[in-house]
């Protein structure tokens, strides 16, 4: 047997990447993982958990003005930029220092490096030009925002990972994608008070999503003051005096303070060793992997956003322990990436798991929607006009729910118990005969009794 440094190094420090270092060094196993930025990843660093704090940031300059609806008399407000990076900096210095925490405590050897594959067993630390061997690697670097290089001007756009840091909240800002990283920025700079337009090639924001979702946030956006401009994109930026001159495709100029793009996400895979150590990659760069995690290499493993399957960090974390049972437990083990809940922290917010209503008429012979929209209990006395809107999608056939989506208030929470529910097979029959908890919004998931329509072989009927 030959004899190697670790029994498993990991390169990236992320989700995923931490998760199964942590855990394969509490089973025993002789491990190091080496990160050359920062413990945390994405998600925690520059990622959901700052995104979130800015998204509670951007909601308060509604619930003042909401409050006074309630009988609250709410004086003159500010709100003060730089003391919300600081507070928001503290927070991710703590919780990268507990990601550190965890793996130090689990015996993990850590490495504040850049780490490249020499072959398909030495890895490279760049920071001291050391190399070591492992039996088993894990590549679990993750993506970085698309540049969109090709873009006359991109060098004075911003991407996500400076939105987080700017020295100065611009007057106007003009953000290009239409996916949720864009759409959430869209809705966190505008609750600050800056004048947001939102430009996307596409008919509606947020592909993928269910149709109804897409349109209803679009208005609702719409009618808080953000400007969406579709089927358009920026041809050209110019920096000019007082700030940058947008051109584009349909021949609109914009004159904004800030341009930011969120137009995708690239995985991590340059001049990382891959192509030394025989690791396969698709032509966008993401490492190929089998239904394991499993590269080209047989020792070499990828979780994450690297591989460009599904970019969520509970789903790194959820590859991540799938490894662990595959090549440390004897039970090999599948990701399971069927039905995973998601969110969207616009304003207001998605909640969705499942088909949408457009994919399962394709999948299904006949399919049964559900479908609520009102005005949410909280909107009644602040005298705010945003609409929850609220669907069910049933397979006819056997009544199994195979669709649920929310737009509005606390979306994602609902989310994440429909995920349990719909993972369980649950029918409709199940929610119909589920008390509803009066009065809240989520009480119209189990008293939506008859469909509002249904679809057969495609057609609405």
């Amino acid at each position: 047997m030959p004899s190697f440094d670790f029994d498993l190094f990991v390169i990236g420090g992320g989700s995923g990447g931490v998760r199964s270092a942590r855990v394969a060094a509490s089973l025993g196993k002789k491990v190091g993982i080496a990160e050359e930025y920062r413990y945390g990843g994405t998600c925690v660093i520059r990622g959901c958990v700052p995104k979130k704090l800015f998204v509670y940031a951007s909601q308060y300059s509604e619930h003042f003005e909401d409050a006074a609806g309630y009988g609250w008399t709410v004086g003159e407000s500010t709100f003060d930029w730089k003391k919300l990076i600081a507070a928001k900096d503290k927070e991710i210095a703590r919780l990268e220092g507990l990601y550190r925490k965890g793996l130090d405590n689990a015996k993990a050897e850590i490495f504040d490096t850049r780490a490249e594959l020499v072959d398909a067993h030495t890895i490279k630390l760049l920071k001291t030009g050391q190399t070591v061997t492992a039996e088993t690697i894990v590549i679990a670097t993750g993506g970085r925002p698309n540049l969109h290089t090709a873009l006359p001007g991109y060098e004075l756009c911003i991407s996500s990972n400076e939105a987080f840091h700017l020295e100065e909240l611009p007057k106007s800002i003009l953000i290009a994608g239409g996916g949720y990283i864009a759409v959430e920025f869209a809705n966190i700079f505008h609750g600050l008070g800056v004048e947001t337009t939102l430009i996307y090639r596409g008919a509606e924001i947020l592909s993928r999503f269910d149709q109804d979702l897409r349109k209803g946030l679009h208005e609702a956006m719409e009618e808080k003051g953000i400007r969406i401009l579709c089927q358009d994109i920026i041809s050209s930026v110019e920096k000019v005096d007082g700030g940058l001159t947008v051109r584009t495709k349909n021949d609109k100029v914009l004159h904004v303070d800030t341009v930011m793009l969120a137009l995708g996400r690239t995985p991590n895979t340059e001049s990382l060793g891959l192509d030394a150590a025989g690791v396969a990659m698709n032509e966008h760069g993401a490492v190929i992997v089998d239904a394991y995690s499993r590269t080209s290499v047989p020792n070499i493993y990828a979780l994450g956003d690297v591989t460009d399957r599904v970019q969520l960090t509970p789903v790194a974390i959820h590859e991540a322990m799938c490894f662990i049972e595959t090549v440390y437990k004897n039970n090999p083990t599948r990701p399971d990436h069927d039905l995973i809940p998601t969110a969207v922290f616009s304003q207001p917010e998605i909640g969705t798991v499942g088909l949408t209503e457009e994919d399962a008429a394709k999948r299904y012979p006949e399919i049964e929607v559900y479908r609520a929209q009102f005005r949410p209990m909280k909107a009644t006395l602040s005298g705010r006009s945003e609409k929850m809107i609220m669907k069910l999608i049933v397979n006819a056939a056997d009544r199994k729910v195979i669709g649920a989506h929310i737009l509005g208030h606390d979306a994602g929470e609902m989310a994440q118990l429909l995920g349990i529910t719909l993972k369980a097979g649950c029918t409709k029959d199940d929610f119909d005969r589920t008390m509803a908890v009066h009065p809240t919004a989520a009480e119209e998931l189990v008293t939506m009794y008859s469909p509002s329509y249904r679809i057969r072989n495609g057609e609405r009927v």
